[in-house]
């Protein structure tokens, strides 16, 4: 291709890298995939360039014809990517020995500061929340794909059955079944955005009790029935003693010298948590949070290292 020829395919095809990170992410529930298949997508566009017809479909939505299809490629045969709390039943026990599973593909949370500002309705509008996400990655992977192009992206029926070279009827069962599926796992849609006063007061608060190691204020903030995880160990916890108890054997294993640091990840407010080792506050988690009515109802701990650099956060705080 001509210069001229990549110039113009980077004008009109670069500005939609961002939306579609977004949508693969939905469609993979992993930040690294979905860079991947993005790269992809932007290939298969620019070598298909010449070809294509505005006639027929708008940059965006043959973008997303692309994308989509790439997607549902990489997840032929493909187990889901589930959090704790999509394998089983919570344990009972809060003193369970916390063993890693590295070989379970977990969901991974998404960092908000990836978003373009034109992007920022996406967050707002819920769309990211990490248990939606959570409960898409349990639809087939067709199912996913219709419900997000409909639901989420607006497509009509007609615009779903074309990007996906199928039938409007075919789309429409889908979607029915997909939104079936979804009833069956309900996410947190009533969740508080991370921009809400009340949000963030709340945090604020967790933080200075977790900083302070002092569990009684933590346990303050939470809701009877919260739920705690911590991918990539697959247990999960419910309940406010359960909590309780857990923070206790967190503070007598890790010490009780840490330092949080407030961020955003799926639309949600966050915190990154370093602990103190060797003389250097280390990572040790970033945690996303579900707050409803200021009080945190869900506690989504990702302890794998490298959560930290798909967020850019530094692996090593100076004391």
């Amino acid at each position: 291709m001509s210069v001229a020829v990549d110039d113009d395919f980077e004008v009109r095809a670069g500005q939609y890298r961002h939306e579609l990170l977004v949508h693969c992410y939905r469609m993979l529930g992993s930040v690294h995939e979905a860079e991947d298949l993005v790269q992809e997508t932007m290939v298969r566009a620019w070598r298909a360039w010449a070809g294509y017809d505005e006639k027929l479909a708008s940059v965006r939505t043959w973008l997303y014809r692309i994308a989509t299809n790439a997607c549902l490629t990489a997840l032929h045969g493909r187990a889901h990517r589930p959090l704790p709390s999509g394998l089983g039943a919570p344990s009972d026990d809060p003193d369970t020995a916390l063993v890693p599973a590295f070989d379970v593909p977990w969901l991974e949370p998404f960092p908000d500061n990836r978003f373009a500002d034109p992007l920022s309705h996406v967050v707002q509008r819920g769309s990211l929340r990490l248990a939606l996400i959570a409960a898409m990655q349990l639809l087939p992977a067709r199912q996913r794909a219709v419900l997000i192009l409909r639901d989420v992206l607006e497509y009509s029926a007609a615009e779903t059955a074309s990007l996906l070279e199928t039938s409007v009827a075919a789309v429409n069962s889908a979607l029915q079944r997909a939104r079936a599926g979804l009833a069956a796992h309900p996410s947190e849609h009533e969740v508080t955005e991370p921009d809400d006063t009340a949000a963030r007061a709340t945090i604020e608060k967790y933080i200075t009790a977790f900083e302070a190691a002092n569990v009684p204020a933590l346990v303050s903030l939470l809701t009877d029935d919260v739920v705690m995880e911590m991918p990539p160990v697959p247990l999960w916890y419910r309940g406010i003693d359960h909590y309780r108890h857990f923070m206790h054997r967190v503070f007598e294993m890790r010490g009780t010298d840490w330092r949080l640091r407030p961020v955003t990840a799926n639309g949600q407010a966050a915190i990154a948590a370093y602990c103190l080792r060797d003389d250097a506050y280390r990572a040790h988690s970033l945690q996303v949070y579900t707050v409803v009515d200021g009080l945190i109802r869900h506690n989504v701990a990702f302890a794998d290292p490298r959560v930290f650099t798909v967020f850019e956060l530094p692996p090593v705080l100076a004391p």
